[in-house]
């Protein structure tokens, strides 16, 4: 979960970059509150998002939420959700600048993604089949899409994180991987391309570029 997290922050870094808008003000959905919707929110809020917000089956999670809560949800709850939005994922969508998918198959329509603001970023990751399909999250007027998937753009894979994480702690000898060394390796991968562009703002997941770039965060 924390290597997904931080390809997902690396490609949200130059998906940001391509719409012009800041990650302290964009509004976050992430659907899904396992362990990787749960490392993605953490590590997004960490790096700065303030306006975040997690979904499961039951809808919207907020501080004094019942339903369908445990201890790990209740922790995240104080964190995120500033505004005590409730409802449904398609209710907590509306206005989103960002939906991140780490749930399920098909829980989004085009017409969901129209209600999101203008230059939606749309990381639909559930595999083999996304939250919603690339053509259906542009038609709804998603401006960057991404996927779990290799056969589509923009494919978000931990791997890109392997081995270098590893291979840089164990070089440097260092005994905690930090949020830090996690945001570091982020940017290491979002700088890894150029020139971002709506079809291309993470590096491909084979990429040999990466195990050096991600690596090199604890040299510095």
């Amino acid at each position: 979960q924390h290597g997904t997290a931080i390809v997902v922050l690396a490609g949200l870094y130059n998906a940001l970059r391509v719409v012009g808008k800041e990650l302290k003000t964009v509004k976050i959905v992430i659907s899904g509150a396992g362990a990787a919707g749960i490392a993605i929110a953490k590590l997004l809020a960490y790096a700065g998002a303030e306006r975040i917000i997690l979904a499961d089956r039951t809808g919207a999670i907020y501080t004094g939420r019942v339903d369908g809560m445990n201890p790990v949800k209740s922790e995240i709850a104080t964190v995120t959700n500033p505004d005590h939005e409730s409802g449904t994922l398609q209710d907590i969508l509306k206005g989103a600048d960002v939906f991140i998918g780490v749930s399920g198959p098909n829980l989004l329509i085009a017409d969901d993604i129209t209600h999101m603001n203008q230059d939606a970023i749309v990381f639909a990751m559930s595999n083999p089949i996304p939250e919603i399909m690339p053509d259906d999250a542009r038609r709804g007027g998603a401006r960057i899409v991404a996927t779990g998937r290799s056969d589509f753009a923009n494919q978000i894979n931990n791997m890109l994180v392997f081995p270098g994480l590893f291979r840089g702690a164990l070089d440097a000898r260092v005994h905690t991987i930090t949020d830090d060394h996690k945001i570091a390796a982020a940017r290491a991968l979002a700088d890894l391309v150029r020139r971002p562009n709506d079809t291309n703002i993470i590096p491909k997941p084979l990429d040999k570029k990466a195990v050096r770039a991600v690596a090199s965060v604890f040299q510095q």
